[in-house]
């Protein structure tokens, strides 16, 4: 082993998987992720039910466009919540 393996074991230990530091993950998380993944199934289903019922396809079609968005909205507050608290594992 070389003498400065030790050094860049501990230099580089922040980050291994599993040995960083998690912070705490900002309490408006808390109330965003669940309003933003509702507000996708929201519109989903609203989209599905106009589709099955035979409504208006270019409802049908902004819905659907609302919920790609939503998805994109989400997904971004996820990822957020997830750097800030540091990392995934």
């Amino acid at each position: 082993m070389r003498p400065d393996a030790g050094l860049a074991r501990a230099r580089f230990a922040p980050y291994i998987v599993g040995r960083h530091e998690e912070r705490p993950m900002p309490a408006i998380f808390d109330i965003l992720i669940p309003i933003a993944l509702g507000a996708v199934l929201l519109v989903l289903l609203m989209g599905l039910f106009n589709m099955m019922r035979g409504g208006n396809a270019n409802l049908s079609q902004k819905l659907m466009r609302w919920r790609v968005g939503l998805q994109f909205v989400a997904v971004v507050v996820v990822m957020t919540a997830v750097w800030l608290k540091g990392g995934a594992g």
